[in-house]
């Protein structure tokens, strides 16, 4: 790292509450980072670049500063627009600095954002135990929407380039083994991720080519989301190097991933959300990109283990003070979790199938929370791949004609793609659908065989009244991607379902009733 001389003065000016024209009496807070100065005065906050200069970033020159603020400014408002508002020159005047107008030379940049609490950043609620699912779930829709129109760039990403990544951390390991990592343990985790990197070599290069690498976030993790007017709201993208934040979605997508993963080993409470938000982001990826996209969760384990060695490594350089022993054994956690996301899990399949209101949708969504490692399972259900197939969004509801005649062999037939391409990726899979015909049983089944997986079939049942209860209630509610009412329940009362050889799941009771006798039934528990 090399530094240029701060301006002592320029701080003194950016500290005094009168430069932003608040009364004398007023506090401006100074935050400091290894690349940034943050004056927070009234309900504004200044970011200043320092003129710092490090092998991934380099600030040194005014140019490079301006040029820097002006990329934070662009890219964030792609997220953030109600944080980021303007760039803001410091002027020096005969009369001294100024902040903004047009009189005097520009001597400093700063990016003006509106001013928000740390509160309502989703790694402190959930560190306080109030970080929702619905907001999760929620981020993970706003993800996938901000992936779909970020610019493609085909001359970044790829097998080579995502090898100096893996290179990068291994050397950057280096000065912590002893002190803090076990030697054996970082090299396991360096080989098996090269090995991986090779297995995968054709997949990465040709997401890369197929357009998959795109000017992503960079560092999508819960401290760079707030929550604003009760919505996630994504803020400080990379802007000082392309080479990170020019990056396979997948990749982008996996900190977030790994974030509500590696949490939720510690704390029950986030069970599962690293599973909705893999699932909600799939919901939301468009017709012509959902078959590439389950491909491409081939890439999920190696992706999510390295940034897990991103923040193992990063910790235990800043394991030094008071909390160092804490910071070790956090780095070491990370390691540890890298290591096991990198173990080979064989994927199975699971078919959740019932009429409307038996909860299938529920009992499918808590199946695939615990199969499949920290990721999860991917779920698949039959009225999101119909919303899908019609163009639609998952809660909109679909016209006559997507349930004509020829529709649903459509969406069975979809489904079973997606199935196979899931477990052709390593991922186990739950396939969520009413399951009414016998052939439709028997694809799932030969689907699993053709795979050379496991497979388990449950139909859940309920008396009739019972499900039309719960029908009328939700369909009265709304919210949920199913258009099926009492009228199409009360048909499917009639169907002859023929022989039935799936596990029968009384599902008269509560969910968490069902999902303890299915589980139990087709031997899952959250270890497995």
């Amino acid at each position: 790292m090399a530094d240029s001389a701060e301006n002592d003065a320029l701080l003194a000016f950016l500290a005094m509450p009168e430069t932003y024209g608040l009364a004398s009496g007023e506090t401006v807070t100074r935050i400091d980072t290894h690349a940034s100065h943050v004056f927070l005065a009234g309900t504004r906050a200044y970011k200043m670049k320092r003129p710092v200069k490090f092998t991934f970033l380099d600030f040194s020159t005014l140019e490079g500063r301006h040029e820097a603020c002006k990329r934070e400014l662009d890219f964030n408002r792609r997220t953030a627009p109600e944080i980021y508002l303007s760039l803001v020159p410091v002027r020096e005047t005969e009369e001294g600095f100024r902040l903004g107008g047009d009189k005097g030379e520009p001597v400093e940049w700063l990016v003006e954002m509106k001013r928000f609490g740390g509160e309502g950043l989703l790694a402190a609620k959930a560190e306080r135990g109030q970080l929702s699912l619905d907001l999760v779930e929620e981020l993970a829709a706003d993800v996938a929407a901000f992936h779909a129109r970020a610019k493609v760039h085909r001359d970044f990403g790829g097998a080579d380039n995502f090898a100096k990544i893996v290179a990068g951390s291994e050397t950057d390991m280096q000065a912590s083994i002893g002190p803090v990592f076990d030697a054996e343990q970082a090299a396991r985790v360096t080989r098996r991720s090269k090995e991986l990197i090779e297995e995968h070599r054709a997949l990465l290069d040709a997401r890369r080519d197929t357009g998959f690498v795109r000017h992503s976030h960079g560092d999508l993790h819960l401290g760079n989301v707030t929550e604003i007017d009760g919505r996630p709201v994504i803020f400080d993208c990379i802007e000082f190097s392309d080479r990170i934040a020019r990056i396979d979605v997948a990749y982008d997508l996996a900190f977030l991933l790994m974030d509500l993963g590696f949490r939720a080993e510690s704390d029950e409470r986030l069970a599962g959300y690293a599973n909705r938000a893999m699932n909600v982001y799939l919901d939301h990826v468009p017709q012509a990109e959902i078959g590439a996209a389950t491909e491409g969760l081939a890439l999920l384990p190696l992706f999510m283990a390295t940034r897990a060695v991103v923040r193992a490594k990063v910790t235990a350089v800043q394991a030094t003070g008071e909390d160092s022993k804490e910071k070790r054994k956090l780095a070491r956690a990370y390691l540890d979790f890298a290591d096991r996301l990198l173990e080979a899990r064989p994927p199975r399949l699971v078919a959740v199938g019932g009429l409307s209101g038996t909860g299938k949708s529920t009992l499918a969504k808590a199946l695939a929370a615990l199969i499949g490692g920290a990721a999860g399972a991917v779920h698949i259900r039959s009225d999101t791949v119909r919303k899908r197939l019609f163009g639609v969004a998952p809660l909109e509801r679909l016209p006559e004609e997507a349930y004509a005649e020829g529709a649903g062999e459509r969406v069975y037939a979809e489904m079973m793609r997606l199935a196979r391409l899931s477990l052709g990726a390593g991922m186990s899979v739950v396939v969520d659908a009413v399951f009414a015909k016998p052939q439709e049983r028997v694809e799932g089944e030969r689907l699993a065989r053709e795979a050379g997986v496991t497979f388990d079939g449950l139909w859940l049942d309920a008396p009739a009244e019972v499900l039309e209860a719960r029908v009328a209630a939700r369909e009265k509610e709304g919210g949920d991607p199913s258009d099926a009412g009492v009228a199409v329940l009360k048909r499917q009362l009639a169907y002859d379902l023929g022989r039935m050889k799936w596990l029968t799941v009384d599902a008269s009771g509560t969910p968490d009733e069902a999902l303890a006798a299915a589980a139990g039934s087709i031997d899952i528990n959250p270890l497995s």
